[in-house]
């Protein structure tokens, strides 16, 4: 078994503040020691997180321009990127800020080489929400620091009866309670700023050190969420939740042997953090179950998925994903083995007509993959299909017919030029991606997704994940 007690030191970099004022906010940028630059703002979580929400190019040296910011969309994260020319000549260079804004009017000097340099870049004086993280933080890994130091070595140290031992417990034991107190008093003396909410994330869970390591992990996972407040609804405005709860979900992913065993443990780990939030706020409650539903999908556990169900009736679950999930549950449970897959109709990419049931192929199966050339999972269930396809006799297990879900201006180009790659596929594009009418019909929320289906009959043989169960099912 792999060895994880590290300390649980998510030192985030968290920026969020309290929602005060119905008048839009600017943020003054003062432009220094490069020749130019173009300044994008991005917010970090949200429907458009990390797409520009405003933009201003050829900011000169000297210049000040200022951004303003809707308060519709505060309070909020943001990165502040900078794409400069150090000279005329120079070709832009990125660098990039975190930052917060709320109703608070902001004014930034900034030197994008060094923006995130404080003796380089700073805030006006009376700034409140940067410049307090910024001095927590400080503080925070300096007092954190002498815990990881005492917890390396309780984790590492072999003769745990030795009284040296015990009174390393007893050393840590206090240390980490002192670090906690330390972390509530920041939040309720600075209580006024939403910042403070973040604090709590710090907080470092109880170990049982006189156990072995099964009981030790155990106990981190049971004390995880000892410092947090569910009922806190500001919480899901953070990107530091996200973060927290990722860490909590590896340390069951780092002990896992297996595909089967790792899903299991992470379903797990889904059902105790949503049992966790369902006591606090139904905002929190709801943004749990819509959490692990994204994570479920992107990894294809489809039995995580089946999990939230329970979750779905209930009033007090404000999850936005309710119509995805009972949507996906219909389609897992309509398009099973031994159902007849749904047929379409489509265009190839040579614009010729494609109709599903009538393609025989010249295989006994034909395998039908949903897939995005934007997707990373997708490209690199692509490559290891490819690479397994052009292996001796493997052509003629199988067609392949890919659907391309790809629907924007810049997704297109790259499935077009990916297709290039991979000539002896059916090439199909669905207009409208996931919300075309064939991705409806097969529950298509996210990509990829596969369906091995018999040539003549059109019946669903499996529904593989992976292509090691693709091959499973070939060779049955």
């Amino acid at each position: 078994m792999k060895r994880l007690f590290v300390l649980i030191s998510i030192s985030l970099t968290v920026f969020t503040v309290f929602k005060c004022s119905a008048q839009d906010v600017l943020l003054k940028i003062n432009l220094r020691g490069v020749y130019e630059s173009k300044i994008t703002l991005l917010p970090l979580i949200g429907p458009k997180a990390l797409q520009p929400l405003v933009e201003k190019d050829n900011i000169k040296e000297g210049e000040i321009v200022t951004l303003s910011v809707s308060n519709s969309q505060l309070p909020a994260e943001f990165v502040l990127r900078f794409d400069y020319k150090e000279k005329e000549t120079s070709a832009p260079y990125p660098a990039e800020k975190r930052i917060v804004i709320n109703n608070q009017n902001l004014e930034l000097w900034v030197n994008p080489p060094y923006c995130n340099n404080n003796d380089s870049t700073w805030f006006q004086k009376e700034e409140r929400e940067n410049r307090l993280i910024v001095s927590f933080f400080k503080g925070n890994n300096r007092r954190k620091e002498k815990i990881m130091l005492l917890q390396n070595f309780l984790l590492n140290y072999d003769n745990i009866q030795s009284k040296f031992y015990q009174l390393g417990i007893v050393e840590y034991e206090k240390q980490r309670n002192n670090y906690n107190n330390w972390i509530i008093a920041q939040s309720k003396e600075n209580s006024n700023l939403f910042v403070s909410h973040t604090f709590r994330f710090q907080y470092v869970p109880l170990i049982d050190f006189k156990g072995n390591e099964e009981v030790r992990r155990q106990h981190i996972t049971e004390h995880y969420f000892d410092g947090i407040d569910f009922s806190d609804t500001l919480l899901v405005r953070t990107s530091g939740l996200k973060e927290w709860i990722t860490s909590y979900v590896n340390i069951f992913g780092a002990i896992s042997n297996n595909e089967s065993m790792r899903d299991s443990l992470v379903i797990l780990a889904g059902k105790n953090a949503i049992e966790k939030a369902k006591v606090g706020h139904p905002k929190v409650y709801g943004w749990m179950v819509d959490y692990f539903y994204a994570g479920y999908e992107a990894f294809g556990i489809k039995k995580g998925t089946v999990m939230l169900q329970q979750y779905l009736d209930n009033p007090n679950c404000l999850t936005s994903k309710k119509q995805q999930i009972i949507k996906r549950l219909e389609g897992m449970a309509k398009l099973v083995v031994g159902t007849q897959a749904p047929d379409f109709r489509l265009n190839c990419i040579d614009g010729s007509a494609f109709d599903f049931h009538a393609f025989k192929g010249t295989s006994k199966y034909k395998l039908l993959l949903f897939w995005s050339a934007d997707c990373a999972h997708c490209q690199q269930l692509v490559s290891r299909i490819k690479s397994w396809y052009n292996e001796t006799g493997n052509k003629e297990k199988l067609d392949i017919v890919a659907v391309s879900l790809d629907d924007t201006e810049t997704e297109v180009p790259k499935w077009e030029k990916a297709t290039v790659d991979l000539p002896e596929w059916k090439h199909l594009r669905a207009k409208g991606g996931v919300n075309s009418v064939v991705a409806n019909d097969y529950a298509i929320l996210s990509t990829p997704v596969m369906f091995l289906i018999d040539s003549f009959t059109n019946i669903i043989i499996a529904v593989p994940d992976t292509l090691e169960q693709l091959m499973v099912a070939l060779e049955k």
